[in-house]
């Protein structure tokens, strides 16, 4: 399970700057939609740190209200999980 998470987050983490890469070089971009996919189903960690290193999506707020609320559903479901077994 733990090799999953890393590969989802190296993935997400590379996505991320991959879309950085195009914004500057005003090709066609990954939708947001796609980076809060990544997000949701793993790929917090390496979002975070793609988000500080690029310094990518971090003055777009409607990304980071999006960004946040995944941050607590993920939050609220490892807790309801670990509560639940």
């Amino acid at each position: 399970m733990l090799y999953v998470f890393l590969i989802m987050n190296l993935i997400t983490f590379t996505v991320f700057g991959l879309d950085k890469w195009k914004a500057t070089q005003h090709k066609r971009r990954i939708s947001e939609f796609s980076l809060l996919i990544l997000t949701f189903f793993g790929g917090t960690v390496g979002a975070i740190l793609a988000m500080m290193i690029f310094r990518h999506k971090v003055s777009k707020k409607s990304f980071l209200w999006k960004f946040g609320i995944i941050i607590l559903i993920q939050i609220f479901l490892v807790l309801f999980l670990n509560l639940k077994y």
